[in-house]
């Protein structure tokens, strides 16, 4: 099975140079993931240890507007990107990263000054955040463009690199940050070190971004770029969503607990973020090479996701209290009576992901996108009724029962595409 703008195969690779070949993309995908959730993690304990539950809300605001803005960008710059430019000609790749890179970039003006209206308006703690987060939006969009274009690539270490030099230039906008003692102050230290390894990864590339190409990009790439659009922004908008209507029910300290809480499970997501770059194209290779396998390898990926989480959350209900505040300080407390629930949804969904991979490497583009509004609307329909039923504690149940039923049918729906697959063409493979 190829997909869009793929060659066939004609002879299969040794066996010994494929596991050689998956281990290495799983390797700096697990790396890059590591490179990059260890710097949202770190930054997420430092601004949550400085500034106490209610700013860490706020601040938590602005990091759920970054994470639905980053999946339009994706949906619209780099998802088609992966799909039809991996291992193409340098030429092919070059062209098409310079519109890609672009059209994140224009992305990121366009939002960044929507934001920077908004929270010049808005006033108050919440407006110079917003404020802040649309000033660094582009540099945010254009970083992680590179990333995804190196895996296009099949240059993983340069992505690897690039989220070491944000890193690193994180320690010194940390620190001032930190003595301006201000959320909007520590956004734009956030945002500004992203915008230096944006600039890195020109270096790094060659190229320059083109945002005059991402109307050519846009109508060349709308058969997937919108489709994306609407799968990738439906999850992320429905976080936001809940994080607003959280805020607004029980109060921005709540925002503050619930990130918290998610904070602690980061580790273990930084692992399964690093996975989610190479499974779905190992899936299409089980699809390929021995397609009656395919559901038992979406099951035991599935399967060793959920069983994982729910060994890491029995890990943190162990965790001493001080230790718990050595990590989180104020907001412990508030977050350690999550931990449980918060588990249990971080498992359902690593369920369902089994199945969405499966989904993905078939082609079901329908039954995925079905899926992902299914799943949206339990989410946000969970946490808020839950929050307005018992608070904060209501809203992590809600979303916890919200992710089961949400996996629950993403394998009904892959257990139907595997029936219809023998009559069915496989029109697209999405791979990173």
């Amino acid at each position: 099975m190829t997909g869009e703008g793929e060659n066939p195969r004609t002879t299969a690779p040794p066996a010994g140079s494929t596991r050689r070949a998956l281990v290495g993309r799983l390797s700096w995908g697990l790396a890059d993931q590591a490179a990059s959730s260890m710097s949202n993690f770190v930054v997420g304990i430092y601004v949550a240890r400085s500034l106490g539950v209610t700013a860490f809300g706020v601040f938590s605001l602005a990091w759920v507007t970054y994470g639905v803005v980053l999946n339009v960008s994706r949906g619209l710059a780099t998802d088609p990107l992966v799909v039809r430019f991996s291992g193409v000609s340098d030429a092919s790749w070059r062209g098409a990263v310079t519109r890609s890179t672009g059209t994140a970039l224009g992305v990121g003006a366009a939002i960044g000054a929507a934001c920077l209206v908004v929270g010049l308006g808005l006033g108050g703690s919440v407006g110079p955040a917003f404020a802040a987060l649309g000033v660094t939006l582009p540099g945010l969009l254009l970083q992680d463009a590179w990333r995804f274009s190196f895996f296009a690539a099949g240059t993983g270490r340069k992505a690897f690199v690039n989220d070491l030099v944000w890193g690193v230039a994180l320690v010194p906008a940390m620190v001032v940050a930190a003595r301006v003692g201000s959320v909007a102050a520590f956004v734009l230290a956030w945002g500004a070190s992203a915008t230096v390894a944006a600039g890195y990864g020109c270096l790094q590339s060659g190229i320059r971004p083109r945002m005059t190409g991402a109307r050519g990009w846009l109508r060349e790439q709308r058969d997937l770029g919108y489709r994306y659009l609407v799968e990738n922004v439906s999850l992320s908008g429905a976080s936001q969503l809940r994080a607003y209507g959280l805020g607004a029910i029980v109060g921005v300290g709540a925002v503050g607990a619930v990130r918290g809480a998610e904070l602690l499970m980061g580790p273990f997501l930084a692992v399964l973020m690093g996975l989610s770059l190479v499974t779905v194209p190992e899936a299409a290779r089980v699809l390929r090479q021995a397609p009656h396998r395919l559901g038992t390898f979406c099951l035991l990926l599935g399967g060793g996701q959920a069983a994982g989480a729910l060994f890491w959350g029995g890990a943190l209900l162990l965790m001493p209290d001080r230790l718990g505040e050595l990590v989180l300080g104020g907001v412990w407390h508030s977050a350690a009576q999550l931990i449980v629930p918060i588990t249990l949804g971080v498992a359902g969904a690593g369920l369902g992901t089994g199945a969405a991979a499966g989904l993905r490497a078939l082609g079901a583009a329908r039954r995925s996108l079905r899926c992902q509004l299914f799943a949206s609307a339990c989410y946000v329909g969970g946490g808020l009724g839950g929050a307005a039923v018992a608070g904060t504690v209501g809203s992590a149940w809600g979303v916890a029962a919200a992710t089961v039923s949400g996996s629950a049918v993403w394998w009904l729906h892959l257990r139907s595409a595997l029936r219809e697959h023998h009559h069915e063409p496989i029109p697209e493979v999405r791979t990173p």
